[in-house]
C-alpha cells in the first residue's frame, strides 16, 4: 500500500509552460496590433489611439483564450494529465487507502428542498457503494469513520426552515448507522456563503482533515469523492483541489445549449488552464476539496474598506480564498482527470465526468447571476496590489474582472467603428466612405477574419476532439457536428445581449449601485412575454436604431456589423423562446441534437438522483406518527480560530520561519 509521506505533485517545466504561453500570447497580440496600426494609420491621432487601445485589449484577451484552448486540445488529444504530463490512469479508487476524516459540507440558503436533498442523497449513496476493508481480512469498516455530512443552513424564513428540517431529519433516518448527517441553521447570514463556511470551520473544523464543499445543486460520484481524498492524503502540500463541474438536467432550449457547450468545451479548456496554471489555480466555490487546517490558518476573509458595491464584504470569495491559500504556501490545483470513469477498459472513460451542477434555465436568470458575480469580481481589482500574492493570483483577479470588462471594451470598439463610419460618410457628399476606406480595406477585413477564426477555434477544437475520441457520448458524429454548428450560431446571437447586459451592470457598479447577494433561481422557469419585453425592449430599440444608422450611411458597414446588431434586434424572441422547455424537448428528443455524455452514458449518480426526484415527498413524515422525524442535534463543538488575513501587509519570512510540514496521520493505511 502507498505510504502517506509527503509527495510533492510533479509539475515538470511549469515555468517554461507559463513563459511559453506568455510569449505566444504577446507575439500574437503584437502582430495584431501592428496590423491594426496599419489599418488606422490614416486617421486622426485621437481615433488612432482609441481604436488601438480598444483593439489591443480585445485581441490580447482573444489570443489568451485561443492559445489556452490549443494547450488543452494537445493535452487531451494525447490523453495526458495536464499537470504531470503522464498518461492518464483510469484505475478505480480503493477505499482501503482512507486514513483521514472528511466533512462534506453543503451551505444552503432558502433552497428548493426536493432537488437539494435528492442530490445530496444521491451523492451519499454513491459514496456508500464503496466498501472499506481492513488489510488482510474481509472485515468491512463503516464509511462513517471517514466521512460526515454537514448541511449548513442560512435560511431565514421560519416556515422554509421547518420544511428544510423535516427533509434533513428524514435523510438522517434513512442514513442512520451508515453516515452521520448533521444540520445547523444560523440565526443570521452574516458573510453569506463565506461566512457560513467560516462559522463551520470555527465550530467543527478541527475534527476534520479535509472538507468537500458542495453547492445546493451539486452532484458528485463516490469515486470522485474518494479520488479527491486520496490525492490530498498522498500530497500533503495540496491545499485545494478544484474539479470541473458540468451542468446537467437542463430542459429549456437555453439550458440545453449551455449544457451541451459546457460538456463539449469545458474539459478541454480546463485542461488548458491547468496546464499553465499548475499549482496556482483558482477555486470556483464548490465541487472542490480543501485542507481544513490550511483554510482556517490562511483563508480568513477581511472586509474591504469603503461602501458597497466595491467595498464591504468580499462577495466573490472563492477567488480570494484560493489566492490566500497560495500565498500561505499551499498548492491549489485544477484537476481535470479526477472525475473520469473508473475502469481503464471503459471506452467511455474520457467522456464520463462525475462532478455536476445545475444552472439557471433562462437568459434572464443567467444574467441576474452574472450581475452578482460581476460586482464581486470587480472588487478583485482592489486586491491586485495585495501584499505577498502570487503573480498568477493577481492574474486570476484581473482575468475574472476583465471577463466582464471585456464587454464594455468590445462595445467601445463597436461604437468607435460605427462613429468612424458615420463621420467619414457625412464628410463625403456621395454618402460613401472616403477613398482611403480605412475601415473595410483588404487588410482590415483580413484582420477581422483572423480574429473570428481565433474566436471560433476553441469551439472547433472541442468538436474535433469529441469527434475523434468520444462521438458516442454526444449521439454520434453527425448529431455532434450539427449540434456544434447550432451552438456556435446561438452563442453568436447571444453575445451582443450579454455585451449589453454586462456593460449596463458595470456602469451601475461604477455609479455606486449595489445589489443584494440573494440565492439564485433554480429549476426550470419559462418566461412570459411581458417579463421578457420588460428586460429586453431597450436592447431591441437600440439594435434597430443602430442598424438603421449603419444602413443609412454605409451598406458595407451595415453588413459587417450584422452579428452585433442582429442579436440586439432579436433580443426579445431569443430570450423568450430559449426559455421554453417545449423547444428544448423538440431539439433534444425529437431531433436527437444537443446530447451530452451525462445523458448518453448516464452515470449512476444521475440515475439515482432522477429516481429520488420522482419519489421524494414535499413534506416527509414518520408514517407511524404522521409527524416529522425528530431532528438530531449537531455534534459537540471543537472550537478553532479562523484567522482574518490582511492584504496590506504579509511577512513571508515569518511564514517561512513558522511553517511546519503539514500533518500526516499516524495510523497505518488499510
Amino acid at each position: 500500500m502507498p505510504s502517506t509521506t509527503d509527495i510533492q505533485p510533479s509539475i515538470p517545466w511549469l515555468t517554461t509552460r507559463r513563459g511559453g504561453l506568455a510569449i505566444v500570447v504577446l507575439l500574437s497580440s503584437a502582430a495584431g496590433c501592428i496590423a491594426m496600426n496599419h489599418v488606422v494609420a490614416s486617421l486622426a491621432i485621437g481615433w488612432q489611439v482609441s481604436m488601438l487601445v480598444l483593439f489591443a485589449l480585445t485581441f490580447t484577451w482573444i489570443a489568451l483564450a485561443f492559445w489556452g484552448a490549443v494547450c488543452g486540445f494537445v493535452v487531451c488529444a494525447l490523453r495526458r494529465d495536464p499537470l504531470s504530463l503522464r498518461k492518464l490512469d483510469q484505475q478505480a479508487p480503493s477505499a482501503r487507502l482512507l486514513v483521514s476524516r472528511t466533512a462534506i459540507v453543503m451551505p444552503i440558503y432558502a433552497e428548493p428542498p426536493i432537488p437539494t436533498f435528492a442530490g445530496l442523497e444521491a451523492t451519499c449513496r454513491s459514496l456508500l457503494s464503496y466498501a472499506i476493508h481492513s488489510d488482510g481480512n474481509d472485515a468491512v469498516r463503516p464509511m462513517s469513520e471517514h466521512f460526515e455530512v454537514f448541511i449548513l443552513s442560512d435560511t431565514q424564513d421560519a416556515a422554509q426552515a421547518q420544511v428544510e428540517e423535516a427533509h434533513v431529519a428524514a435523510l438522517q433516518r434513512r442514513f442512520s448507522e451508515q453516515l452521520a448527517i448533521h444540520y445547523r441553521r444560523r440565526a443570521n447570514n452574516n458573510g453569506r456563503k463565506a461566512g457560513n463556511i467560516a462559522e463551520f470551520c470555527r465550530r467543527w473544523g478541527r475534527y476534520y482533515d479535509y472538507m468537500i464543499v458542495l453547492d445546493a445543486d451539486s452532484l458528485m460520484s463516490g469515486a470522485t469523492l474518494l479520488r479527491m481524498v486520496q490525492r490530498m492524503q498522498r500530497q500533503p502540500s495540496l491545499g485545494l483541489i478544484q474539479t470541473v463541474p458540468i451542468p446537467v438536467g437542463q430542459k429549456t432550449l437555453f439550458g440545453r445549449f449551455t449544457q451541451f457547450a459546457s460538456a463539449l468545451y469545458s474539459p478541454m479548456l480546463a485542461a488548458g488552464q491547468s496546464f499553465w496554471q499548475g499549482d496556482a489555480a483558482n477555486y470556483w466555490g464548490h465541487n472542490a476539496i480543501i485542507r481544513t487546517r490550511a483554510f482556517m490558518d490562511y483563508a480568513g476573509l477581511p472586509t474591504l474598506s469603503g461602501r458597497p458595491p466595491l467595498g464591504g464584504e468580499i462577495l466573490s470569495h472563492d477567488f480570494v480564498e484560493a489566492a490566500l491559500l497560495k500565498r500561505g504556501g499551499w498548492q491549489v490545483i485544477l484537476d481535470t482527470t479526477i472525475t473520469t470513469a473508473v475502469s481503464r477498459h471503459d471506452p467511455y472513460a474520457s467522456a464520463s465526468h462525475n462532478s455536476f451542477e445545475a444552472m439557471p434555465s433562462n437568459l434572464l436568470d443567467f444574467a441576474k447571476r452574472d450581475r452578482r458575480w460581476l460586482q464581486g469580481n470587480l472588487q478583485h481589482l482592489r486586491l491586485l496590489s495585495g501584499a505577498g500574492l502570487h503573480p498568477l493570483s493577481r492574474l486570476h483577479f484581473f482575468y475574472g474582472a476583465f471577463a466582464y470588462l471585456s464587454s464594455l471594451v468590445w462595445l467601445g470598439l463597436l461604437l468607435c467603428t460605427s462613429a468612424l463610419v458615420t463621420v467619414h460618410s457625412l464628410s463625403n457628399e456621395s454618402g460613401e466612405l472616403l477613398s482611403g476606406n480605412v475601415t473595410f480595406n483588404p487588410l482590415s477585413l483580413g484582420l477581422l477574419s483572423i480574429t473570428l477564426v481565433m474566436l471560433l477555434a476553441p469551439k472547433l477544437l472541442g468538436w474535433l476532439l469529441a469527434c475523434w475520441q468520444t462521438p458516442h457520448a454526444f449521439g454520434g458524429r453527425l448529431r455532434l457536428t450539427v449540434s456544434t454548428f447550432l451552438e456556435m450560431l446561438f452563442a453568436a446571437l447571444l453575445a451582443p445581449l450579454m455585451m449589453a447586459w454586462h456593460s449596463l451592470f458595470i456602469i451601475n457598479v461604477l455609479l455606486g449601485r449595489s445589489i443584494e447577494w440573494q440565492t439564485q433561481e433554480r429549476g426550470e422557469r419559462s418566461l412570459t412575454w411581458r417579463e421578457t419585453w420588460q428586460h429586453t425592449c431597450w436592447m431591441t430599440l437600440t439594435g434597430v436604431a443602430w442598424a438603421g444608422i449603419m444602413a443609412a450611411f454605409s451598406a458595407t458597414a451595415f453588413g459587417w456589423l450584422t452579428p452585433a446588431w442582429l442579436g440586439l434586434v432579436a433580443a426579445a424572441p431569443l430570450v423568450k423562446y430559449s426559455s421554453s422547455s417545449t423547444w428544448g424537448g423538440v431539439v433534444s428528443y425529437r431531433l436527437g441534437l444537443l446530447k451530452t455524455p451525462s445523458e448518453c452514458l448516464m452515470p449512476s449518480v444521475l440515475a439515482d438522483f432522477a429516481a429520488l426526484m420522482s419519489s421524494s415527498h414535499p413534506h416527509p413524515l414518520d408514517p407511524s406518527t404522521q409527524a416529522a422525524y425528530p431532528l438530531q442535534l449537531p455534534p459537540p463543538e471543537r472550537l478553532g480560530a479562523m484567522l482574518c488575513q490582511s492584504f496590506q501587509q504579509f511577512d513571508r519570512q515569518a511564514l517561512a520561519a513558522s511553517s511546519q510540514t503539514p500533518p500526516t496521520t499516524t495510523k497505518e493505511p488499510y
